[in-house]
């Protein structure tokens, strides 16, 4: 929006000529997230307490882990609200709010925040611990990347293939096949998001620096001279959503300051579904969709242990890890939570560097 405003007075004031530069916007989008949380975050935290949308601590089934986490019942939960909030404002105040990727995207995003906000009412006012059922859930992510998808073939010039990081000149055509292509990326990183959010920081932390590389990303795949010198795929006006992404390091940083151990506030699912939504869009629009899978290792791990657990008990009727997901199953062990916590973000920033070594070996 400002953006609007601003840049056609540079005929007035030369000074106003760099609301055209996405790396200024996106640097604004993330200290105005970042500024947004750390001042509203307090009022959020007391609102929610005041309406008793506190964490209840299941006791059945994992008793053993109860004991390490019942200290934490009746922490305020729903703080993805703080989250959403920061980064809608943001965007909309300092990204080109007409570009199409960015209103998909911040679309996208916001419904898988009520999904998340409906969710989480159910559990904490409904008293229905487990919330909306998982059939709902999938079914509302699975139509919002039906509606991706289907935006991507009719309306824009990205390519319905398969492009594997690191294979150079790997390309496959997926046809209809793309479209459950989406679904998977879409509902795969929302869901991931959901279950790495255990652990005091933990899916922040992650997604923070998940949401830096797809800002680099997202600048590249926009800029023509870079995607050519780097040889991937070029889209006009996806760099905008690096101004988005840029918003999301920001909301999270602030959020973090809350949510860094011990918590004072859970994101629930309000924020973590609509956080993994929301990399997995970005992912589609700017063709770096397998390269999430890399850049979200962990997120990845943390889903695959819970498959992993299930299919092991059904074979062989034990289990696999002590519990799952596997940051539960550190816990159980013995590990701190905060130990365990940073060392998930050490493996991040391992994957992140690596995820942006890729853009040389095109």
């Amino acid at each position: 929006m400002l953006y609007y405003i601003f840049y056609p007075l540079k005929a007035y004031w030369s000074g106003f000529n760099v609301f055209r530069y996405l790396t200024f916007r996106a640097a604004m989008a993330s200290l105005t997230a970042l500024l947004i949380s750390l001042i509203f975050g307090p009022a959020i935290i007391r609102w929610l307490k005041k309406l008793n949308f506190g964490q209840y601590i299941r006791k059945e089934h994992v008793e053993s882990l109860y004991d390490i986490t019942k200290h934490k019942q009746g922490t305020p939960t729903m703080g993805g609200v703080l989250i959403i909030l920061s980064i809608a404002a943001a965007v909309i105040l300092w990204a080109d709010i007409l570009n199409i990727y960015v209103l998909m995207t911040l679309g996208a995003f916001m419904f898988l925040g009520i999904v998340g906000f409906a969710d989480d009412y159910i559990k904490v006012v409904k008293k229905r611990n487990l919330g909306l059922t998982a059939r709902a859930k999938f079914l509302s992510q699975v139509f919002l990347a039906v509606i991706i998808a289907t935006f991507v073939i009719l309306f824009t010039p990205i390519p319905t293939t398969l492009n594997v990081p690191f294979l150079k000149f790997f390309s496959m055509e997926l046809g209809l096949l793309y479209l459950v292509f989406v679904i998977i990326v879409i509902t795969g990183a929302s869901n991931a998001v959901n279950l790495t959010d255990g652990l005091d920081g933990l899916a922040i932390g992650c997604t923070i620096i998940a949401a830096l590389s797809y800002a680099v990303l997202a600048y590249m795949t926009g800029n023509f001279k870079f995607a050519d010198y780097l040889n991937i795929f070029y889209l006009p006006g996806s760099g905008e959503l690096s101004v988005f992404c840029a918003a999301m390091v920001g909301a999270g940083l602030g959020f973090l300051w809350f949510n860094s151990p011990p918590a004072t506030i859970f994101m629930g699912d309000t924020g973590s579904l609509a956080l993994g939504g929301g990399l997995g869009v970005v992912a589609v629009f700017i063709k770096k969709e397998l390269l999430l899978f890399l850049v979200g290792g962990i997120f990845v791990i943390e889903a695959l242990s819970v498959l992993l657990q299930v299919l092991w008990f059904k074979a062989t009727k034990k289990r696999l890890f002590l519990m799952s997901p596997i940051h539960h199953h550190f816990q159980l062990l013995g590990w701190p939570e905060p130990k365990i916590t940073v060392r998930f973000w050490i493996v991040a920033i391992i994957l992140m560097l690596l995820s942006l070594a890729t853009l040389k070996l095109q």
